[in-house]
């Protein structure tokens, strides 16, 4: 029963053993093992016809999606899939005890709504479309959740609430509800990775951190509601028409709006446009061709051929970055790389005279003196210098960034903003590529370390 306290139910992430955290992934992946009784009650009588006003794209897209919960997926997909559930889940536990979540959480608990989906990290029990964006303010109330780089977005904190509150809406599988969440990291990568990835949000400062999980978490959602092609179709029309989100969210000081912009906004969109369709509404039949299409709007020069680029047979789960680092991703390789060089020369932070980090233009700005700590990379690079590690507390103490001795090595880096080729419309290669870490020491010895950024850590 949903809680009728006046403020959310305390809860200690920090409390939280492997073991519990193993238990919440059993919850999530069985939640609705019972059978789908209330699949189809109001779905639209629609056939799954092909209208002739749809182009072979949103043709071979549409069916794709209405087929996923059917087709079963390599092992490895789902192992990786598994993973990165269990990794949203772990950041949304965590994300209870920071300002973003708990000003989700008093949202979802005076908002309320029909108590059918689980709020995690609490007592609350809400209405799906509410869940989806508490649960997704949650996941990106932090830097931990999961990252794809080709597409430049943050897949999970969108597609995994959005899954998980449209599968307790439907009470499908846990099988089903894995292949829903494995095609929403298909989709909604895709459809970034078609406008052009992080050069389209830097030229045309839209957001793919805000339309990628939001297509994710929409054909997620549509597949935990078993919709056939046709409402696949009217559905991806109800996504492309919420899509939205500016690249001021890096503006942000308190990460409130960020996780609205990353999470919350994108699993409540994900999950509407589903249950919209399921209930009976109807729409345009593509909304990806045609007059005033998705691709005018955002970039004319796309080639929406990229949608279903090796669909089926690239899966982007497998492409995506469980984080090792509880910072933001600009930030990843170049911790590594301090660690790596500790490893290979043991050295503490009175001995390094001079940091030197080199990051893409477009990344060092994410991540450049910020105010925030944990996508700060001078202060985090400090911190890591006096501390030997960087841990989630360390990551969120904000009294840090005015701590003398933070502040003297943080006055040893320096940020060199690199360049990087562009390039068009990505059929899914990769951007990443080496950044550069090199300290100097008193005596003059210096010490460089290449890495990539985003290594998965599970």
């Amino acid at each position: 029963m949903k809680s009728k306290s006046s403020k959310p139910q305390e809860f200690d992430p920090l409390a939280i053993t492997r073991r519990d955290l193993l238990e919440w992934a059993g919850l999530a992946l069985s939640a609705a093992a019972m059978p789908a009784s209330t699949r189809g009650a109001f779905s639209s009588q629609q056939q799954s016809t092909t209208p002739k006003s749809t182009g072979t794209v949103m043709n071979t897209l549409s069916t794709y999606m209405s087929e996923a919960a059917n087709h079963p997926l390599p092992d490895e997909v789902v192992e990786k899939t598994k993973y990165h559930i269990l990794d949203t889940l772990g950041a949304m536990i965590s994300g209870s005890k920071l300002l973003p979540g708990q000003r989700a959480l008093q949202f979802a608990q005076a908002y309320g709504g029909k108590e059918i989906s689980t709020v995690v990290a609490s007592n609350i029990v809400c209405g799906p479309i509410e869940a989806a964006l508490t649960n997704g303010m949650l996941a990106h109330a932090d830097e931990t959740d999961d990252s794809h780089s080709p597409s430049q977005s943050h897949p999970g904190c969108a597609v995994v609430p959005a899954a998980f509150a449209a599968a307790e809406q439907f009470q499908i599988s846990g099988t089903h509800f894995l292949r829903a969440v494995a095609l929403g990291y298909d989709i909604g990568t895709r459809v970034t990775m078609t406008l052009g990835g992080q050069k389209f949000e830097v030229e045309s400062h839209w957001s793919t951190h805000s339309i990628a999980p939001q297509f994710g978490a929409a054909a997620a959602a549509a597949c935990a509601a078993s919709l056939n092609a046709q409402e696949m179709r009217w559905m991806l029309g109800y996504a492309a028409h919420q899509s939205s989100g500016l690249g001021a969210w890096n503006r942000d000081p308190d990460h409130i709006q960020k996780a609205f912009h990353f999470g919350g906004m994108n699993a409540r969109n994900g999950v509407t446009s589903a249950l919209l369709v399921k209930f009976g509404w109807s729409g345009v039949d593509d909304i990806f061709s045609g007059k005033d299409n998705f691709f005018q709007a955002y970039n004319p020069n796309a080639d929406p051929s990229g949608l279903i680029d090796k669909v089926g047979e690239r899966y982007e789960v497998t492409r995506t970055n469980i984080k090792k680092w509880p910072v933001g991703s600009p930030i990843q390789a170049a911790l590594d790389a301090l660690k790596i060089l500790r490893k290979q020369h043991s050295f503490d932070a009175g001995q390094v005279q001079q940091v030197k980090i080199r990051l893409a233009t477009d990344e060092a700005a994410i991540v450049n003196n910020r105010e925030i700590p944990d996508i700060c990379v001078q202060h985090m690079l400090a911190v890591a210098l006096l501390d030997k590690t960087v841990t989630f507390a360390s990551a969120h103490d904000k009294g840090r960034l005015k701590d003398p001795a933070v502040l003297r090595e943080r006055a040893k880096i320096t940020l060199i903003r690199g360049t990087r080729k562009p390039y068009a419309a990505a059929r899914g290669h990769s951007r990443t590529q080496p950044e550069r870490w090199h300290a100097t020491s008193p005596a003059g010895g210096q010490r460089s370390r290449h890495a990539r950024k985003s290594h998965d850590s599970r």
